[in-house]
């Protein structure tokens, strides 16, 4: 037999009914994770191809569990040789995060042969999705409580002026916090206000960053803080 077609004898190899039947079962598992990642995330957080990277990964990792097998040393070369290959855009939620190990883990349990341990850990991991899934935020209205964050270069009567914007729209203003940002070359100050139900949020908003030497301006509910 030619020396390049040395690997299609390899004794170690698994046949070829069975290789087949767990990449198609790392195929489902895979769209299964990406399943529960749709439906317990919501639109907006949603990456368009996130879904299909974790079918693939699912797939993927089960081919690598396939050809490592029990040999110890090409385990490690492969493992050289993946941490090559590394996600260029940082995942932007922790939450995404877990689902790519989600992935990666049915991809092994497949790959090993694991189908009862893979089927239970979808399980598990789908209800721990469901019931911790992403809530819809409530939209940002007038009417309560809210905090501020300012950012603002140094002056000395800028925050003076602040608050007299602050004024014009609230009832209620109390300053939380004072800190210094980007290596004390400026200030944040955070404030708890209280909105009428007829204040413009959006008047507010556009007051305070026409202010000059304001460079930043957060607000949100008091529920969201933190």
């Amino acid at each position: 037999m030619p020396e390049w077609l040395s690997g299609f004898g390899d004794p170690m190899t698994v046949p070829w009914e069975v290789l087949v039947f767990r990449l198609v079962e790392a195929l489902v598992l895979g769209a299964g994770v990406a399943g529960i990642y749709r439906l317990t995330r919501q639109p907006a957080n949603v990456t368009p191809t996130f879904p299909a990277t974790l079918v693939l990964l699912s797939v993927l990792i089960a081919i690598v569990t396939q050809v490592i097998g029990n040999n110890a040393a090409r385990a490690f070369s492969l493992v050289g040789t993946l941490s090559i290959v590394r996600f260029r855009t940082a995942v932007r939620d922790t939450k995404d995060t877990a689902f790519v190990i989600f992935a990666v883990v049915m991809g092994m349990a497949i790959g090993a042969g694991q189908s009862v341990v893979a089927c239970c850990g979808m399980l598990a991991v789908g209800v721990a999705a469901g019931l911790f899934r992403d809530r819809v935020a409530r939209p940002l209205s007038a009417g309560r409580e809210m905090v501020l964050l300012v950012r603002i270069g140094w002056s000395p009567d800028l925050e003076s002026r602040i608050n007299d914007i602050l004024w014009k729209y609230t009832g209620k203003i109390e300053t939380m916090s004072l800190s210094t940002a980007r290596n004390g070359s400026a200030m944040e100050i955070s404030f708890r206000i209280q909105l009428p139900e007829d204040a413009s949020l959006t008047r507010l908003l556009g007051e305070l960053t026409r202010l000059e030497g304001v460079q930043y301006v957060d607000l949100r509910p008091e529920s969201q803080e933190g």
